[in-house]
């Protein structure tokens, strides 16, 4: 990715956020109101929040890079914001599954998708060696035991974290 790349994406998770910035990247979120300042303080320099329209907010300045975590309705927003060449990496669905793709779209603007669920053990390495040297803290929002698995899910299914929802495993 070259430096300055600007990265949008929905339900933007953490690690992609200081990742990118990491990387010299002009970030993007979308997300709710009630977790915007958040996502500004681990390194986004601007906020869309969901129920605005990306086109209308970006005023005709696309992005690069798009790294969804979310799906859904809104996904094709998305790839009407990414530029000529744009590359759109595709890592959840927790706001639907379905999503509709106008072909034109993928086909004029030459955009390249990316499926992220298993990566190369190089890209794995290469974040542990952020964390290592600062540039990315791993964050927790909630530790739960694992006998409160159905809470955790619950705390998780509300989407008002950011960081991570843990299970403690406790070997007595």
């Amino acid at each position: 990715m070259s430096a300055g790349a600007r990265w949008q994406a929905m339900g933007f998770g953490s690690a992609a956020v200081q990742l990118a910035k990491a990387h010299g990247a002009h970030v993007i979120a979308v997300t709710s109101a009630a977790k915007a300042e958040s996502l500004r303080m681990l390194g986004a320099n601007d906020i869309v929040l969901r129920d605005q329209v990306l086109a209308d907010v970006l005023d005709s300045h696309g992005v690069d890079i798009v790294v969804d975590l979310v799906g859904g309705p809104q996904w094709p927003q998305l790839l009407d914001v990414l530029q000529h060449k744009g590359r759109s990496a595709e890592a959840g669905a927790i706001g639907g599954e379905i999503a509709e793709l106008d072909l034109r779209t993928l086909y004029l603007k030459g955009l390249s998708f990316f499926g992220c669920t298993v990566l190369e053990p190089e890209v794995f390495l290469n974040l542990v060696r952020h964390i290592e040297q600062g540039n990315i803290k791993p964050l927790v929002a909630e530790t739960f035991a694992l006998a409160d698995i159905a809470t955790a899910q619950a705390v998780f299914q509300q989407k008002g974290h950011v960081g991570k929802v843990v299970l403690k495993v406790c070997q007595d």
